[in-house]
């Protein structure tokens, strides 16, 4: 975290956070002016008179993590009337005046007060003091599960009722049917409480309180009605669209196209990584704009890259005009580097259409591994 600001309203305060500014050298300074050192404007720090509660608000909006040497009962009762909630609320953290303890206020998960509380206890060898029972636990923090890999909560609606089950040691269904596998992050095995399964066919076979479920698709309503009673769906980035279209496609078009796809296929479109294609339409207006829109990333690849990736429809047509053999089936291959599609290759109007997922279990594709054995036999195809 960048975006920080380090406050203190006492002498010994002030010293500790000079000390900490040394060791976090992008965070803003604040403190009183009777404590100045006659440096301030020379290293850039703020100096105030009167009272910090007239100056939270406006950090509440700029700052994404507030550290602060103040006593946690004068910062609650402060905090207490400017916070929201915690999607928007900053991190808060809160220091004693000789620097033992290091201790996380608001915004714990979400807003990475936990994950501050420990680099700021680690700069001042302080104890950091974190009282989030998943954390302290040691198991699957529910409403940021998957948050560094990209994953997307779809519904907010059971994550007290799923936390719930975690903390409390109730049986737990993680079913994971695509996204990244090395989501638990601690030492100790995963607890036998928890079960992991491969679909959510399989976990309503399971005794199971809650369930956290990591997929792609669209959980048909059968499955999803008992499943999700108290459960919560994550949304990894693991779908990848190859798209060719001709010159001049609207982006409305193709928009079109992919929103259908993905409903025929039962499909989420917040698990769609990016948007593939060929160099010759790296300027196309309308994928560009579909980009931007949905946050979607754009990759294209060379008639070369995408000759190298073995397709199952194969075109001179398209090799006359490209130069290479496919544009849809080579570029979804190559993005989410899979040996196998999801959906071939689909053509509509002016769109052609082909979906892979990405398996996320470190092994490269059949067809790159093929290269790099013909490579390194022959050294001449590496140059």
């Amino acid at each position: 975290m960048d975006n920080v600001v380090l406050v203190a309203i006492t002498k010994h305060g002030v010293q500790l956070i000079r000390e900490l500014k040394e060791k976090m050298p992008t965070a803003d300074v604040y403190y009183m002016r009777k404590f100045a050192y006659g440096d301030e404007e020379e290293k850039g720090f703020t100096l105030f008179d009167g009272s910090i509660r007239l100056l939270l608000p406006d950090m509440f909006a700029k700052y994404d993590g507030i550290v602060s040497v103040i006593s946690l009962g004068a910062m609650v009762r402060m905090i207490g009337p400017i916070m929201k909630n915690k999607k928007v609320d900053p991190a808060v953290v809160c220091v004693d005046d000789r620097g033992q303890f290091a201790i996380s206020v608001l915004s714990g998960h979400v807003g990475g007060a936990n994950d501050l509380t420990n680099i700021v206890a680690e700069k001042l060898g302080a104890l950091p003091i974190i009282t989030t029972a998943s954390d302290v636990q040691k198991t699957i923090p529910v409403d940021i599960f998957g948050r560094d890999f990209g994953w997307k909560i779809e519904d907010e609606t059971h994550i007290v009722t799923a936390s719930a089950s975690v903390v409390n040691e109730e049986p737990l269904v993680v079913v994971q049917e695509a996204g990244e596998q090395n989501w638990w992050k601690h030492e100790r095995a995963i607890p036998t409480h928890i079960q992991i399964v491969d679909s959510c066919e399989e976990a309503l076979t399971k005794e199971f309180k809650g369930a956290l479920v990591i997929t792609d698709r669209i959980i048909p309503e059968h499955i999803a009605s008992p499943l999700l009673q108290n459960g919560v769906v994550y949304r990894p980035k693991s779908l990848h669209l190859g798209i060719g279209c001709n010159r001049g496609t609207s982006a409305e078009e193709i928009e079109e196209v992919i929103l259908s796809t993905l409903q025929e296929l039962q499909l989420s479109i917040q698990s769609v990584k990016g948007i593939s294609t060929i160099d010759l339409k790296k300027d196309e207006v309308g994928l560009l704009e579909v980009c931007k829109k949905y946050g979607f990333e754009f990759t294209y690849y060379t008639p070369e890259e995408l000759n190298a990736v073995p397709i199952e429809n194969p075109s001179e047509t398209v090799f006359k005009f490209t130069g290479a053999y496919g544009v849809s089936e080579p570029a979804a291959k190559q993005s989410a580097k899979a040996d196998t599609l999801i959906l071939e290759k689909k053509k509509s109007g002016n769109v052609t259409i082909s979906i892979a997922r990405q398996t996320f279990d470190g092994r490269e594709p059949k067809w790159q591994q093929d290269k790099s054995i013909s490579s390194a036999q022959d050294p001449a195809m590496s140059n």
